[in-house]
């Protein structure tokens, strides 16, 4: 996984690069600064290759590696 963040207030504001492995992908995601910061939430991004959480606004893209 590999993030860009912008700090605003208490939550951040956040653009994830995610690949395979990290399906089926959930935010906030293992390991994040604010794991409890909303309730986990699956987001669908295996068939448009981005997603944006409902809560936290982050934004997910599906990266390819071959």
């Amino acid at each position: 996984m590999n993030q860009n963040t912008e700090r605003k207030g208490k939550n951040v504001t956040t653009r994830f690069e995610v690949s395979k492995k990290d399906l089926p992908l959930h935010c906030p995601m293992e390991g994040s600064e604010l794991w409890n910061s909303h309730p986990r939430v699956y987001l669908p991004i295996e068939e448009t290759g981005s997603a944006k959480c409902p809560y936290c606004g982050a934004d997910y893209i599906l990266i390819k590696k071959d």
